[in-house]
């Protein structure tokens, strides 16, 4: 199959936040795409919040030594949080907000990527944990299903 051209996928998004003694969980299905661009693979799909009545762009790129790098906003909107995920690695990146940038660190304990291209289907599981200022914010986890 060609993946150049894009592939209409199925997401299933699960995100378990534990941030103190909060637990939060959240579930998106959406529609989205699935481009292959060179040695990567990108997955877009829209993140809609029904009760805020908004939507946020997101994309997931999954590089081909396994590292993952995940967007959510634009590039030319308000808000853009550009997070990356590498395997027993603590990464440095930005969050754009209406009030500045915050600089954010990322350290992965686990990344997990599977897929199949026929059928074109796959999984991306990530546990993180995220720092601001050196303060430990939260540990998260992902998982992102996904089917054409």
């Amino acid at each position: 199959m060609d993946l150049s051209q894009g592939v209409p996928i199925q997401i299933h998004l699960e995100t378990f936040v534990t941030q103190g003694e909060d637990n939060e969980t959240h579930v998106f299905d959406e529609p989205g795409t699935l481009v292959q661009m060179g040695n990567a693979l990108y997955i877009r799909y829209q993140e809609v919040d029904e009760d805020a009545g908004t939507s946020m762009p997101v994309t997931m790129k999954l590089r081909e030594d396994g590292d993952v790098q995940l967007s959510r906003g634009s590039s030319n909107g308000d808000t853009q949080l550009k997070l990356f995920f590498a395997n027993e690695k603590r990464v440095l990146t930005c969050y754009r907000t209406p009030y500045g940038i915050i600089p954010v660190e990322t350290v992965t304990p686990r990344i997990d990527v599977r897929m199949t291209t026929e059928p074109v289907a796959g999984e991306v599981y990530i546990e993180y944990q995220l720092f601001a200022n050196n303060q430990h914010l939260g540990d998260y986890r992902l998982r992102l299903q996904f089917n054409a």
